[in-house]
């Protein structure tokens, strides 16, 4: 591969590369190149390459006049450098160019082109009318040491039947622990894919998912039987196909199952033929179970966690585990009941939602909390542990 200095260049973004490695490790197999004009074609008619299930075409189509001159000039046998942020991230060498309908683009992803979806409009400003293909090389250290990971999990264990969450944790709440829970009733060795987006949407940043995510596991659950897998949810994952892909990459993972909850907005339920059907009745040549899990609430009659398949009481009795609502109650500074999320988790997150929170927080924690009588050192994280002990104190109430 000649210097960056003698070639020319594409200016991709990390969203780009990240769907780049996915594809050359091997984790989106069948596919592991960029598809030609012609396979675009066939795929989009059949929604399969290779005999297996794919949603759409597997394309590199990146925008802006730079890259659209590029691409219009570009010879056959060209090697071109694949730049993000000034930083070479590898090459790739052209073997074809042809045109793309963008909007086209947008629905095989999206399933719409409405510009109000916010996955379409984002995917919009980093589509181009040219696509690419050829050979490439392309930084995917983290993939391979993700891939070393799970490999060398399920050795340490022997583990026959490995399982697969993808999840958020956006805030771990009581229902995110019971299905992790229940999956370990069935499985030696559960993969939670810890979900890292691109868009800084979030409220709660990654690295602060993964620390509450990794105190349950290090402290809750049996030891070498979980392990956190950071998975970035590039564009490809931002549509209707999410489980397609999800069960694409868990696989080749090396995964026997795959998890999801029956309301999962990518099972995309549909009546045919006298039938209820999901999208998974359509997957040919996938080599995974995915079994989906019905929804876990509290019941106030039942007094414990309990599936809605399982509870007889109504609606009315049930305390819902919505993500967004308790990381609502969070981000205004409250700390959620015990019963939605453990204390211990929801310190870790408070503490970073709300940094040096207290102006004097050895005498707030003096004050009123029960103590040994000698000074000791305190931090956020202890005082919100202990403040919730006192709210499930119920002897004056």
């Amino acid at each position: 591969m000649a210097s960056s200095r003698k070639n020319r260049a594409l200016h991709i973004d990390r969203q780009a590369v990240s769907a780049l490695a996915l594809a050359k490790s091997g984790l989106l197999s069948p596919v592991d190149q960029l598809m030609s004009e012609e396979q675009t074609k066939d795929i989009i008619q059949t929604k399969t390459f290779h005999g297996k299930s794919f949603p759409f075409p597997f394309l590199l189509s990146p925008s802006g006049q730079r890259n659209i001159e590029i691409l219009e000039s570009a010879k056959k046998g060209e090697c071109l450098d694949l730049i993000v942020d000034k930083e070479p991230m590898g090459w790739i060498c052209v073997d074809e160019i042809f045109e793309i309908d963008t909007t086209e683009r947008l629905k095989q992803i999206y399933g719409t082109d409405n510009l109000s979806h916010p996955g379409v409009t984002a995917t919009a400003e980093r589509l181009g009318p040219y696509a690419i293909t050829g050979e490439y090389e392309i930084n995917q250290t983290n993939i391979k040491a993700n891939i070393d990971l799970i490999e060398k999990a399920k050795q340490r264990i022997e583990a026959k039947h490995t399982t697969a969450i993808m999840i958020a944790s956006n805030p771990l709440h009581r229902g995110h622990e019971r299905l992790i829970r229940q999956s370990l009733e069935h499985s030696d060795l559960i993969v939670l894919f810890l979900l890292k987006p691109f868009s800084s949407e979030a409220t709660l940043d990654y690295d602060t998912r993964y620390k509450v995510l990794n105190y349950f596991v290090t402290n809750y659950l049996p030891k070498n039987r979980v392990i956190i897998v950071e998975f970035e949810t590039n564009y490809l994952f931002a549509g209707y196909n999410e489980v397609i892909l999800d069960a694409i990459v868990a696989s080749n993972y090396g995964c026997d199952k795959l998890i999801i909850g029956a309301n999962h907005a990518g099972v995309g339920m549909y009546y045919d033929h006298n039938k209820n059907k999901s999208v998974l009745d359509t997957l040919k040549g996938i080599d995974i179970d995915i079994e989906t899990i019905s929804e876990f609430v509290y019941c106030n009659t039942c007094k414990t966690l309990v599936s809605v398949k399982t509870c007889p009481h109504g609606q009315h009795h049930h305390i819902s585990y919505h993500s967004e609502s308790i990381l609502e109650l969070m981000k205004t500074g409250l700390l959620p009941p015990a019963v939605l999320v453990r204390k211990e988790l929801s310190s870790i997150i408070l503490t970073a939602l709300f940094p040096k929170r207290f102006k004097n927080l050895e005498k707030l924690y003096y004050d009123i909390l029960p103590n040994a009588g000698i000074l000791e050192q305190h931090n956020e994280t202890d005082f919100y542990i202990e403040l919730m002990n006192l709210y499930q104190t119920t002897s004056l109430t």
